[in-house]
């Protein structure tokens, strides 16, 4: 039975006053509905995950009262401390608030079908036209160059919110400075993620001798590429290249599985785990990829989608599925299956030290994927003066408009500069 509105009025009074997750509940709802619902916020999702997130706030707490703000907020410190796009576990776990299992799977298809559906036809379009014989070429090359400003905008917004103390701002230059010598991410983040904790626990000496191993081993494993490889002289890669290597189906699935579960702190730090596995083994171009980045900032969806881009490029439409499942299946899986046990992470402080570490461990690998990136374009700019107006003007739109369609407008603006501006050198 419904409650009645005074009854409702005190339970929400209750709520407000005391914060427990128990005060409210959602509403009883069918499978279909459950799905409908979620479906619309995918719809909506613009603007990234500050936006999505404060979407989904307004609606399910604030206005229909399906838990509390407190409780809200403690699923949404948990979930950042977690691997995974915010956004899309909370609609996982709400989910599961109305329908179990069944209502947090739905819920989160929901979330994710529509950027999913537009960024794999997208896909399907970027190859089906050839972009060497019309002006897209030098539009496509306007918007990476607005793309390496959308990446170091969230450089430091992430860095903002993680590097908070001395030891993780030492943690995150020696990340970056170890990418750029070509140290694998398997020897850096786990030694970041353990220096962090014994450094929060006091055992100072401890740390550094885990710091001392890690670069001994990072020494004798030898380089992987890294910022050394990229400032070294290369061949400018035309912008309609395009790969032939293909992937496995497995390869992109692992692919997509091992970002996502490395994802700490938002989206973007999916990219250099994408970019070292797509790019490395040819699966596709620098250029490539950033494209791919700049459509999934246009799209209603997690930033994380660009791995659809990916898939398709690599592997085709299996392809694309394949690695979307891969880096996806972590957000649903915590969710699905730790439902019961999530909030207590924010509590193991010993857990919760050692992620910190590793994010910012990540943060310092993003910084340095975002110098190699740039200098990739840079080598394919026909004129580098204007690649660096469209780079000032693109970062101006990303920091100083406030607003949730500031990236669309910064990555429009920039393919119409380089049609303007790069067009005449084709």
């Amino acid at each position: 039975m419904k409650s009645s509105p005074a009854s409702a009025s005190a339970e929400v009074a209750t709520a407000a006053t005391s914060g427990t997750s128990a005060d409210l509940s959602p509403p009883i709802l069918s499978p279909g509905q459950i799905f409908v619902r979620f479906l619309r916020f995918g719809i909506l999702a613009f603007g990234g995950p500050v936006a999505q997130i404060a979407m989904i706030r307004r609606e399910l707490v604030d206005e229909e009262r399906w838990l509390s703000s407190g409780r809200f907020n403690r699923l949404l410190a948990v979930y950042q401390v977690l691997p995974g796009p915010e956004a899309h576990e909370l609609c996982v776990h709400i989910g599961m608030l109305a329908g179990r299992r069944l209502g947090g799977l739905l819920a989160g298809l929901g979330f994710m079908l529509p950027g999913f559906v537009l960024m794999f036809l997208l896909s399907w379009l970027y190859f089906t036209i050839d972009i060497s014989t019309s002006a897209l070429g030098p539009i496509f090359l306007g918007v990476q160059v607005a793309v390496i400003a959308l990446i170091l905008r969230a450089v430091h917004r992430i860095g903002e919110h993680i590097l908070l103390d001395r030891w993780l701002w030492g943690i995150g230059i020696a990340a970056a400075v170890a990418a750029a010598l070509g140290v694998g991410f398997w020897i850096t983040l786990p030694a970041a993620g353990l220096a962090y904790m014994l450094a929060r626990r006091g055992q100072r000496a401890l740390a550094g001798v885990v710091l001392l191993v890690a670069a001994v081993l990072a020494f004798l494993v030898g380089p992987e590429g890294g910022l050394l490889h990229a400032l070294a002289p290369q061949q400018p890669v035309p912008l309609d290249a395009v790969t032939t290597q293909q992937a496995t189906v497995l390869a992109l699935f692992l692919s997509g599985l091992k970002a996502g579960l490395l994802t700490f702190g938002g989206a973007y730090t999916a990219i250099p785990f994408v970019r070292d596995d797509a790019v490395g083994n040819g699966w596709m171009t620098d250029a490539q990829f950033l494209d791919g980045l700049a459509l999934s900032g246009i799209l209603p969806a997690p930033l994380i989608i660009f791995s659809t881009f990916v898939g398709y490029v690599a592997g085709g439409p299996l392809g694309a599925i394949a690695m979307t499942a891969g880096i996806f299946l972590p957000a649903f899986g915590f969710s699905l299956i730790l439902y019961d046990r999530l909030e207590r992470v924010i509590e193991n402080r010993t857990l919760h030290s050692f992620l910190e570490g590793v994010a910012a461990g990540v943060v310092g690998l993003i910084a340095a994927t975002t110098v190699e990136l740039a200098i990739a374009v840079i080598q394919r700019l026909p004129s580098v003066v204007p690649g660096l107006l469209i780079f000032a003007l693109a970062l101006g739109v990303l920091y100083f408009w406030k607003s949730k369609a500031n990236v669309i407008l910064a990555i429009a603006g920039a393919g119409l500069l380089g049609w303007l501006l790069f067009g005449r050198f084709g």
